[in-house]
């Protein structure tokens, strides 16, 4: 298996944790008598779990078991491998800080790091479709 598609599969069990974690403390929150504000980590514990583990879990075994693109890069580029999983680690980190932040203090100027973090995003997934796109042939 190839070391991008082990640090894809191991980030993604890493995010899948917590983010179970962060279901059970959301599930709890109203047994053990904690505010409501604890619901603003709703959208991150969906992240977490959607983008962070299954995401990433795709991208990992996608990279490691489509077809090969070619003798000399049977995975396309590396380096756009690498870029992609970058972006999307970091796309999800300033989500889970961002979004948080801007529900409960709306003028504290995070916005900015939820529009870098959709961007990220963005960029992971248009990445990862253009260094994946070539290996999909028939034969």
């Amino acid at each position: 298996m190839p070391t991008l598609s082990r640090w894809f599969i191991k980030t993604g069990m890493v995010y899948f944790v917590v983010g179970l974690m962060m279901g059970a403390l959301l599930l709890a929150q109203p047994a053990l008598g904690w505010s409501s504000r604890w619901q603003v980590l709703r959208p991150v514990y969906l992240h977490f779990l959607f983008i962070g583990w299954v995401t990433q879990i795709i991208m990992g075994v996608g990279y490691w078991m489509f077809p090969k693109y070619s003798r000399e890069k049977p995975r396309g580029s590396e380096q756009l491998g690498w870029a992609v999983f970058v972006l999307l680690n970091v796309g999800l980190i300033l989500r889970a800080i961002g979004e948080p932040a801007m529900t409960l203090a709306p003028q504290s100027g995070f916005g900015w790091m939820l529009a870098v973090a959709s961007l990220c995003l963005l960029l992971a997934g248009w990445g990862f479709i253009a260094n994946t796109w070539g290996r999909i042939k028939a034969r």
